[in-house]
């Protein structure tokens, strides 16, 4: 059936403690959108107040082929192609006077476990904290700014939910009576990272877009387009950021160069349109990767101030994404990191490096020269043996063992990379994986070393990205 992800107005809601309702009954009929059967015009926006962003259906084309799923709140005024207009952001009109917002979930469905919704709506909230000053706490009692339910039928605020398809969620703008509210619908088949069901990661960011004040856009391919469309990975596109950018600012402590952006300061509308920035997203199947390092049980793959995440071989949602959503003041881009065996996570570029404990600065930036190196780039890191106990950084044709635990290497004269028999002298990245095999990166190659045999296996290299990110294989390969 026709599928909708958004609904948002402004109208009361239940209240968020009482249980989910039971299904309409006959008399509530003439409260819910009917359902259409062929072509209808798209409803109409309330004489006053935010555009609700009402179900999606189905129009039939002409032809008889059916149209894409998109949401029924009007487009601006003369369409999105009046005049071949740039497209931009839309505003609700509402926006928090606060920066720092407080969640809550109350019911969960009941697909996914509870950690995994919890992480996936921190997620959704992060791609928009990410380039605003915006921060999200998850409370667990009484009221937050933020109450997100999964709620069945008619549940109070005069927008039921239809069971599975149909309507999924619907959100409520700021500055209206209910601001903050999201509901989910119980119902629906509720996955993450894959498009067997309705993605919860994809959903929720649109919603958390809604609550934060951004109507639809009419740019293709932003997560604010009425379009419900599955996209792996989840990523804001340049309108997306400048739409909330206007509302909010940038982040406090982004590093700026030249002059300010006047234009464009949170909550004042100077009715401009600047170009947007381009989509500089980095493609994991076309760049040769900085660094790679095992931490917390994950493989994550950086570029450029970009970070890949993948958990049992499989890319999370959500990714590419910026390293500095994980690391508050990572520098950008990394020579290289590791996990040590006490968890602490060190990160490396040009004369310095970085501890971070967690998510959190422990350390820097210190100098090389503090480890016993000098003070040129470490190109590589390698955590060696079971109990990450032997640690490796590599430069040029060079290595050295490091001691976490004493901060220093073994000496400040390296050995010969040539020990490491079968792998190119020269790398850009090293990890070990779970089963112990070491892995060493050149541009777009990798080479698998066996720690029993100690030389890399036969029928490498191979390429990284199509056996890690399922890229598809050029058609002239050669190694």
């Amino acid at each position: 059936g026709a599928r909708s992800w958004c609904l948002a107005r402004a109208e009361a809601l239940h209240t968020p403690e009482q249980s989910p309702p039971h299904p309409l009954s006959a008399q509530d009929v003439h409260h819910r959108h009917p359902v259409r059967r062929g072509p209808q015009p798209w409803p109409e926006a309330p004489r006053s107040g935010p555009a609700p962003a009402l179900a999606y259906q189905e129009a039939p084309r002409p032809g008889g082929g059916p149209r894409p799923p998109r949401c029924g709140v009007p487009d601006p005024p003369g369409g999105p192609s009046a005049r071949n207009r740039q497209k931009r952001f839309v505003l609700s009109g509402g926006r928090w006077e606060k920066t720092d917002l407080t969640y809550r979930i109350l019911r969960f469905p009941w697909q996914l476990v509870r950690e995994q919704v919890r992480q996936t709506v921190a997620e959704a909230l992060q791609v928009w904290s990410d380039v605003t000053p915006l921060t999200f706490t998850e409370v667990h009692e009484g009221h937050a700014d933020i109450m997100i339910d999964f709620t069945r039928y008619w549940h109070g605020d005069n927008l039921p939910f239809d069971g599975p398809g149909g309507i999924l969620a619907h959100a409520f703008f700021p500055k209206t009576h209910r601001e903050g509210d999201v509901h989910f619908d119980y119902d629906e088949t509720w996955t993450v990272g894959d498009n067997q069901g309705t993605d919860l990661l994809q959903v929720a960011a649109h919603e958390f877009g809604h609550v934060l004040g951004l109507q639809h856009t009419t740019a293709a391919k932003a997560l604010m387009s009425p379009f419900y469309t599955f996209r792996y990975p989840l990523s804001l596109s340049p309108d997306d950021r400048r739409g909330i950018q206007h509302l909010y600012g940038q982040p406090q402590l982004a590093p700026t160069s030249g002059s300010p952006d006047l234009g464009h300061r949170a909550g004042v509308d100077t009715n401009e349109i600047a170009p947007l920035e381009p989509d500089t997203l980095p493609d994991a199947c076309q760049v040769s990767f900085d660094a790679v390092a095992t931490i917390r049980g994950e493989l994550f793959f950086f570029k450029a101030g970009f970070v890949w995440r993948l958990r049992r071989g499989h890319l999370q949602p959500g990714y590419p994404a910026l390293a500095s959503r994980h690391w508050q003041g990572l520098p950008s881009p990394v020579d290289a990191a590791f996990e040590d065996a006490q968890g602490h996570i060190w990160f490396f570029q040009g004369a310095q490096y970085w501890v971070y404990d967690g998510e959190k600065p422990a350390l820097g930036p210190a100098p090389l020269s503090e480890l016993g190196l000098p003070g040129s780039p470490v190109h590589a890191a390698l955590v060696w043996g079971p109990e990450k106990n032997k640690v490796y950084f590599f430069r040029g044709g060079d290595y050295w063992r490091f001691h976490p635990s004493t901060h220093r290497v073994d000496s400040p004269v390296p050995r010969r990379a040539t020990d490491w028999r079968g792998v190119p002298s020269e790398i850009d990245a090293a990890f070990q994986d779970a089963d112990g095999y070491a892995y060493f990166l050149r541009g777009r190659l990798y080479w698998k070393f066996d720690p029993v045999k100690v030389k890399a296996l036969e029928g490498f290299p191979r390429l990284v990205g199509l056996d890690f990110f399922g890229c598809s294989e050029p058609a002239n390969t050669f190694r």
